[in-house]
């Protein structure tokens, strides 16, 4: 980490830098109203392995059919198949979605918990859509590590480590929790458009001179 790093001056930049360019799908679709904690993890659950140009189109399609758990468990399955079309695996998701919907109704009264570890024991919920969905319904302190936050951070050498759920820990205990919900929404954006994996666009990216390229053999 360069010595005049300061993770504030960093992120302030790094959202001006992201101002032109679409925002990250469960933040767009909470702005849209979609934003109960039961939406948003389900939108999360679209989004896995699912670019946010397809994620929030079929959202929005299977928020017009169903935004409740009770309203999700009166679809069958190929009925939610069909609405999750375009996404990766929508008949598992279809699977998932159904198995949360009926342990919200069975176990917490139709209720979401707001809890992380509750959360985390729904078959199909990782740590990473448990915290992006506290974060951004609830605002409760929560970072959720893609690949995206991941790649940034290390190339920036804030953190040195080989997977996401290693640079969770880390961020969680070097950054200050009222910028956690922030690491996502800023984050996932920069490393899609300017910091990207291939030939990162370094010539103009306004973060350059706090950051040590870790990684970067050639870019834009």
């Amino acid at each position: 980490m360069k010595p005049n790093f300061d993770l504030t001056t960093v992120l302030a930049h790094t959202e001006e830098a992201i101002r032109p360019y679409p925002k990250a799908a469960m933040f767009d679709l909470f702005e849209r109203g979609y934003n109960s904690l039961f939406e948003q993890l389900i939108s999360c659950i679209v989004s896995i392995r699912t670019l946010d140009e397809t994620t929030i189109p079929v959202s929005l399609r299977l928020f017009e059919q169903a935004r409740t758990p009770e309203q999700l468990l009166a679809l069958d399955i190929p009925t939610l198949t069909q609405l999750l079309y375009g996404t990766t695996y929508p008949d598992q998701k279809a699977y998932t979605m159904r198995g949360i919907a009926e342990r919200i109704i069975n176990e917490f009264n139709g209720q979401l918990p707001a809890d992380f570890d509750t959360l985390i024991s729904l078959k199909g919920v990782g740590p990473k859509c448990a915290n992006l969905a506290l974060g951004v319904a609830t605002g409760q302190s929560a970072i959720s590590v893609d690949v995206h936050v991941h790649r940034v951070v290390n190339r920036w050498g804030y953190v040195h480590t080989k997977q996401p759920e290693q640079t969770l820990k880390v961020l969680e205990a070097q950054v200050p929790r009222e910028q956690w919900v922030s690491i996502n929404r800023l984050l996932m954006p920069f490393g899609k458009h300017i910091c990207t994996g291939v030939l990162p666009h370094c010539s103009t990216c306004p973060v350059l001179p706090w950051c040590e390229q870790v990684g970067v053999e050639r870019h834009r």
